[in-house]
C-alpha cells in the first residue's frame, strides 16, 4: 500500500530577492524524502492559479543544476498573486480547493508570502480542521517590509535593506559633488512599518553623515516641521539627503502621498502608495527656493539579486528546509519564524509560531528605536540590522556579461 503523499508549494504577494531561495529550500528538502513525498508540485500564480488548475511538477521542469540557479533568481519563479480568500469558511471556494488538493493526493502545503499570505494559510488550515481534512498547511515567511510579528526578522528584508543602504550611500556620494544648496529625497517602500526606510541609516560612513533626515510611518509627519528640519540640516552641509517611507502620514492619519491626489486600493483594500517624495520635492522648491529632486526606489528594492545579502539567502533556504521537516512531523497552522540567539556573534535558528496570531498584524519599528526628534533612528536599530545585510552572493554570469536568471 502506497502511503506517500504529494507536497505543493506556492508563492504569493510581492517578490523579494530571496523568495526563490525559500522555494529552493522547500523543493530541495522535499526531494530528499522520497519515502514520504512522491511528487513536489508548484502552484503557478499562487492559490489563484491553483484554482485554475495551473500547477507544475518540479521533477519534470527543473534539473538538479537548474534548481541551483533558483537561489540567485529574483522575482517569484512560480508567479505570484494577490488573492484574498473569503472570511466565511462556509464559502464554496473552500470545498472546491480541498477537492482539488485531494484529487492530486496533496498531503502537505507550504505557502510562501507575507502578511496577506499568512491570512491564506490561516484560513486553509482552519478549514482543514473544521472539515476533518488531514492535509497539513504551513506558512513560509517572506517580505521586504519585515512587518510580520512573532519573528525576529523575515527573509527578504536583509537583502532589501542592503540594497537601500548601498543605493543611499551612492546617492549621498553623488549628491555631494556640488557646493550649492540641494535636497535629494529618497522614497522607500514601507506602508505601515518603517523597517526598510530605517535601514537607510546603515548608509552613513560616519555618525554625522547623510542621510540627515529619516522619516518613518511610526511617527506623525508635519510638512511645516519638515521644511524647518531641512533648513536646519543645511547648517551641516549644502547637500541634504532625506529618506522617507512611502506610508508617512500626518497626525490625522492622512497619507502625505494623498495631499496631491487620492491613492487607489488593491485587492486587499490597502492603499497603493506612491508619490510622497515628489510632493515633498515640490514643497521644498516652493518654500525654500532650493534645488530639489526625488528618487523613488520602487521595485528595485525587492528585485536586485546582485546586492542580495548572503545571510538573507542562507536563512531563506534554511526556512524552506525547516518547513518541510516540520510539516513531515505533523505540524500545521503555523508559520516558520526566526529566533535570534543571544550570543556575542550573530546566529539565528528556526522555530514555529501560530499563524492565526500572526496574520493581519503589523510589527512596527519600536518607538525606542526612533529618535525623539522623529527624524532619525537609534543605535539599537543599527545593531539589529547590521548582521542581516552581511555577506556577498556570487551570482552566475552569462557570456553577455549579465546575470543568469532561471525562467519558467
Amino acid at each position: 500500500m502506497n502511503n506517500k503523499k504529494n507536497l505543493i508549494v506556492g508563492q504569493s504577494g510581492g517578490p523579494t530577492a530571496v523568495i526563490n531561495s525559500s522555494l529552493y529550500g522547500v523543493v530541495k528538502e522535499s526531494l530528499a524524502h522520497p519515502d514520504r513525498i512522491e511528487h513536489v508540485y508548484g502552484m503557478i500564480n499562487g492559490i489563484e492559479g491553483f484554482l485554475k488548475d495551473m500547477i507544475l511538477d518540479f521533477s519534470e521542469v527543473l534539473s538538479e543544476e537548474e534548481l541551483e540557479y533558483l537561489k540567485n533568481t529574483p522575482g517569484a519563479y512560480l508567479g505570484s498573486c494577490r488573492c484574498k480568500l473569503p472570511e466565511d469558511l462556509s464559502d464554496p471556494v473552500y470545498p472546491k480547493l480541498f477537492c482539488k488538493f485531494e484529487n492530486l493526493n496533496i498531503g502537505y502545503i507550504l505557502y510562501i508570502g507575507g502578511n496577506d499570505s499568512m491570512d491564506t494559510v490561516s484560513k486553509l488550515s482552519r478549514y482543514a480542521a473544521m472539515s476533518g481534512s488531514d492535509i497539513l498547511i504551513l506558512g513560509e515567511p517572506k517580505t521586504i517590509d519585515n512587518d510580520l510579528i512573532l519573528t525576529d526578522h523575515t527573509p527578504g528584508f536583509g537583502s532589501a535593506a542592503r540594497y537601500v543602504a548601498t543605493t543611499v550611500r551612492e546617492i549621498v556620494t553623488d549628491a555631494s559633488v556640488y557646493d550649492q544648496k540641494a535636497v535629494t529625497i529618497v522614497e522607500i517602500m514601507g506602508r505601515d512599518a518603517g523597517w526598510l526606510t530605517a535601514s537607510s541609516a546603515l548608509a552613513r560612513k560616519t555618525a554625522n553623515d547623510n542621510p540627515y533626515l529619516i522619516y518613518l510611518p511610526e511617527a506623525d509627519f508635519s510638512t511645516e516641521q519638515f521644511v524647518q528640519d531641512v533648513q536646519n540640516a543645511f547648517e551641516k552641509s549644502p547637500s541634504v539627503v532625506v529618506c522617507v517611507s512611502e506610508g508617512i502620514h500626518d497626525a490625522d492619519g492622512t497619507l502625505i502621498c494623498e495631499y496631491d491626489r487620492s491613492a487607489g486600493l488593491d485587492s486587499f483594500g490597502h492603499k497603493m502608495l506612491s508619490g510622497c517624495g515628489k510632493y515633498l520635492e515640490n514643497l521644498l522648491r516652493s518654500q525654500l527656493n532650493v534645488k530639489a529632486r526625488s528618487v523613488e526606489l520602487n521595485v528595485c528594492q525587492r528585485c536586485s539579486s546582485m546586492i542580495q545579502s548572503k545571510t538573507d539567502q542562507q536563512e531563506a533556504v534554511m526556512a524552506g528546509r525547516y518547513g518541510v521537516n516540520a510539516i513531515l512531523k505533523g505540524e500545521t497552522g503555523k508559520m516558520i519564524a526566526f529566533a535570534r540567539e543571544n550570543n556575542s556573534t550573530y546566529q539565528s535558528s528556526c522555530c514555529l509560531e501560530d499563524v492565526n496570531q500572526i496574520c493581519n498584524q503589523t510589527k512596527s519599528v519600536p518607538t525606542s528605536w526612533i529618535a525623539h526628534s522623529g527624524t532619525d533612528i537609534t543605535e539599537e536599530f543599527l545593531n539589529y540590522a547590521r548582521p542581516l545585510i552581511q555577506g556577498t552572493v556570487e551570482v552566475p554570469m552569462g557570456e553577455d556579461g549579465l546575470p543568469l536568471f532561471l525562467s519558467r
